[in-house]
C-alpha cells in the first residue's frame, strides 16, 4: 500500500513539474512571439523611412543647385544588408543630412512632393519611437523571465538567452561615427 502512495506521489509530483515546465516554456514562447511581431513593425517603419530619404535623393538634386553626391548614407546603404539598429542609426545620419538641406535651401520647402516626404518622415519618427518603447517593454519582460527564478532554469535547458534593448544608442564598443562602408 505505502508503495502505490509513493509511487502515485511521484507521479503527481512529476505531473505538477512537468506542467510548470510547460508553462514557463510557452511564456518564452509568447514573448518570442511579441518579439518577433515588434521586430517586423520596425523593420517595415525603417524600411519605409529609408524609401522616403532614397526618394527625396532625386527631388532635392531637381529643387536646387547641388551638384554631385548627396546623402551619401543612404546610397551607400542601397546594397548593404543591416540589422534594424545599424539601419536605424545610419538613417538617423540621413534624415540629419535631409534637414540640413531642408535648412540650407529654402526653395525645397515649395515642392509639394518634398514637403509630403518631409512630412512622412516626422510620421515616421513618430512611429518608431512608438515601435521602441513597445519592443524594449517586451525585451525587458523577456530578460526578466531569462534571469528570475524558477524560469531561469526554463532558460538555461532551451538555451534562451537575454536579448538587448532597441534603444537607437550604440551596440557594441567601436564607435559608430566613423562608419563605412
Amino acid at each position: 500500500m505505502t508503495t502505490l502512495i509513493i509511487t502515485l506521489a511521484s507521479f503527481f509530483i512529476i505531473f505538477i513539474l512537468g506542467l510548470l515546465i510547460a508553462g514557463t516554456y510557452n511564456n518564452f514562447q509568447n514573448y518570442i512571439i511579441r518579439i518577433n511581431e515588434a521586430e517586423a513593425n520596425i523593420d517595415s517603419t525603417l524600411r519605409t523611412r529609408f524609401d522616403l530619404l532614397n526618394k527625396s535623393i532625386d527631388i532635392i538634386k531637381a529643387n536646387t543647385k547641388i551638384e554631385g553626391d548627396i546623402l551619401t548614407i543612404i546610397v551607400k546603404l542601397r546594397s548593404r544588408k543591416l540589422s534594424n539598429f545599424d539601419l536605424d542609426r545610419r538613417l538617423y545620419e540621413g534624415i540629419k543630412e535631409f534637414n540640413k538641406h531642408k535648412e540650407e535651401h529654402p526653395e525645397l520647402k515649395k515642392s509639394e512632393v518634398f514637403t509630403k516626404i518631409d512630412i512622412s518622415l516626422s510620421e515616421s519618427e513618430a512611429e518608431i519611437v512608438a515601435f521602441r518603447k513597445y519592443y524594449n517593454d517586451i525585451i525587458t519582460d523577456y530578460n526578466k523571465l531569462v534571469k528570475r527564478f524558477p524560469s531561469n532554469i526554463i532558460a538555461l535547458i532551451f538555451k534562451f538567452k537575454p536579448k538587448l534593448y532597441f534603444d537607437g544608442k550604440n551596440m557594441s564598443d567601436d564607435d559608430t561615427k566613423d562608419f563605412k562602408l
